[in-house]
């Protein structure tokens, strides 16, 4: 374990005033100060010791924690291409109960996680949330409105972005400010 500089366990026959007098020589005030002065060491060296060991259970918890949340985020992100999938089903089958309810237990599942859908349609773009797929004129919208969503963005709810959604994104026509 690491000392500080200028400790040690030597042990000491001489006083700190005259290190060549034995302990025999030394009267009981000097060998009381060398006594204290030792204890003041040690004490040194195991508040020294306490704070090492502190700092370290401290820094294994953040590091324990950091890796929980990086596979959990990987798990995560192994079911969304599961639920682009289902998603992407029921653009071509919107009435199937059965891809209804695969999605909803999907989305119950993500939810349960703390995952939540990043709001998207009307909403106006941000590049930490939505990816711009393409640009499209819209007279009734103003500018940098996500008009469409092409695939789903998620989020965990302490607002870190797992994915960020794919989408449309509106422009003002040619010759319009």
């Amino acid at each position: 374990m690491p000392t500080s500089p200028g400790t040690d366990d030597r042990t000491d026959t001489g006083s700190a005033a005259d290190p060549g007098r034995s302990a025999e020589q030394r009267g009981p005030d000097e060998q009381i100060a060398d006594l204290r002065d030792q204890l003041a060491r040690c004490t040194e060296r195991e508040l020294r010791a306490r704070a090492d060991l502190d700092n370290y259970r401290k820094r294994t918890e953040r590091d324990a924690a950091r890796r929980l949340a990086a596979a959990r985020q990987a798990v995560l992100l192994d079911w969304l291409p599961a639920v682009d999938s289902v998603e992407r089903a029921l653009r071509i089958q919107p009435d199937d109960p059965g891809l209804i309810a695969v999605r909803e237990q999907m989305r119950a599942i993500l939810s349960r996680y703390g995952v939540v859908d990043i709001d998207a349609v009307g909403a106006r773009f941000d590049p930490r949330l939505h990816e711009a797929l393409a640009t499209r004129p819209a007279l009734d919208e103003p500018g940098h409105t996500v008009l469409e969503v092409v695939r789903s963005g998620f989020a965990l709810a302490d607002g870190a972005v797992l994915r960020p959604a794919q989408v449309v994104v509106s422009r003002r026509p040619e010759g319009e400010f």
